[in-house]
């Protein structure tokens, strides 16, 4: 549960750095509970914009 909240703090955090798109699909693979997912994109996401 812990690192479900870490999750989301992360999503809010990265959110002005996504677009809509980006944000509305890693947030819709969340809120059905596919965390992993969710977060693996959210990676890909963050290495192809090089903003980590």
């Amino acid at each position: 549960m812990k690192a479900d909240t870490q999750f989301w703090r992360d999503l809010k955090a990265n959110r002005q750095k996504m677009t809509k798109q980006q944000y509305r699909t890693i947030k819709g693979q969340a809120v059905k509970g596919n965390i992993d997912a969710a977060r693996k994109g959210m990676l890909r996401i963050k290495q192809r914009r090089q903003y980590q």
